[in-house]
């Protein structure tokens, strides 16, 4: 049977003649005739009709000031003017949002440090005996006290479970390891009261850092882990180098952290604090993952971090750990945290089966 092909419709044809693209075609030639980094013309990129309306108004937005830049502080003092600016927009928007998502928050003690507890209008049957652990992003400078519990309130409102979300300790005044301290004396606290297969923890960015670096240490110090971990686009290389393909090929096209040479830079100094940025609890990435606890990893196609999650999925299932990886089109960098489009929705109910679903096949618990 001889079947005709389709013809190309017109406006999808490519224009070869198109004396501009002619010469782009030859000066592109050119630039890249031998082998080394490649060059790219300076372009536009377009707001992606695959992403809905309200994902294509944020794509657009300028740029997350003054959070990306952070005013480039060179002493701990010029921290505080862009943290105390965010942490105010950041809170103006909280108490709004857990009353429309229903979700109480409680101020609590846990092993010593500060937690917020947010527990959702209806707990699902099956959660009432489990607990998730939240360890906020903001690399490490940002979003003090209530203003880092977003993500906590998210997933309770739409996983249906409770959440403590640690505020733990900041740099620049707090460097590595404050706040590995502290999720750990909070995690020790919990384990010593609750079966850790009934324990997930989970975070953004630097939460990721640090959900990967508890998991190290835990396991370094004879501490039973928890079910399941969730690291979204997790920074688990504090530098550069580490960071993979995209902390190149996406700069400047991610909106939210735009570029390593922005605030994330500084930060990573601060938190390290003269430590090695090599060391495994500072950039988990270059630690060993056997027998870490099944993950799941979140990223998007726009995402500085895209390369560093793909990099961290890849080294927990060559350790055989059971971890899913889940890539969104055109969002940046913890661009799901936004509690309203539809695809936040749909990322926290795929992080049900894979926080702790999965353990309740697989543990019985």
């Amino acid at each position: 049977m001889h079947l005709t092909p389709s013809p190309i419709p017109q406006e999808a044809r490519p224009d070869h003649g198109d004396p501009d693209y002619l010469a782009l075609e030859r000066a592109q030639n050119d630039a890249n005739a031998r082998p080394g980094p490649r060059y790219v013309p300076a372009r536009s990129i377009p707001i992606p009709t695959s992403a809905s309306g309200l994902l294509q108004e944020m794509i657009a937005a300028p740029y997350a000031l003054p959070k990306w830049t952070a005013s480039h502080p060179q002493r701990p003092e010029d921290w505080k003017r862009p943290v105390d600016l965010l942490t105010a927009s950041t809170l103006s928007t909280m108490a709004d949002t857990r009353r429309k998502l229903a979700v109480r928050l409680d101020e609590k003690v846990v092993g010593g440090v500060r937690v917020f507890e947010l527990t959702p209008e209806n707990i699902r049957r099956e959660n009432e005996h489990r607990i998730l652990v939240h360890l906020h992003g903001g690399g490490f400078v940002y979003f003090p006290g209530e203003a880092g519990t977003m993500e906590a309130t998210l997933m309770a409102a739409y996983a249906g479970y409770r959440v403590l979300s640690v505020d733990y300790r900041l740099a620049p005044d707090f460097p590595y390891p404050a706040a590995l301290d502290d999720a750990m004396s909070v995690y020790r606290a919990l384990v010593q009261e609750k079966d850790p297969r009934r324990i997930a923890v989970f975070g953004t960015s630097a939460g990721g850092n640090l959900t990967l670096a508890l998991m190290l240490r835990a396991k370094a110090e004879g501490l039973a882990l928890p079910g399941a971990i969730g690291p979204g686009t997790p920074w688990s290389d504090l530098t550069r180098a580490g960071g993979g393909d995209t902390m190149e090929t996406l700069e400047w096209i991610d909106g939210n952290l735009v570029s390593y040479n922005g605030y994330i830079s500084h930060s990573a100094i601060a938190y390290a604090s003269g430590n090695d940025m090599a060391d495994p609890l500072i950039s988990p990435l270059r630690g060993d993952f056997r027998g870490l606890p099944p993950a799941i990893l979140t990223s998007g196609t726009r995402d500085l971090f895209l390369s560093l999650t793909c990099l961290t999925h890849r080294k927990l299932r060559q350790a055989d750990v059971v971890a899913e990886l889940h890539v969104y089109e055109a969002m940046a960098h913890g661009q799901y945290l936004n509690p309203w489009p539809p695809s936040r929705r749909r990322c926290i109910r795929r992080s049900d089966p894979s926080l702790i679903g999965i353990l309740h096949d697989s543990h019985q618990a």
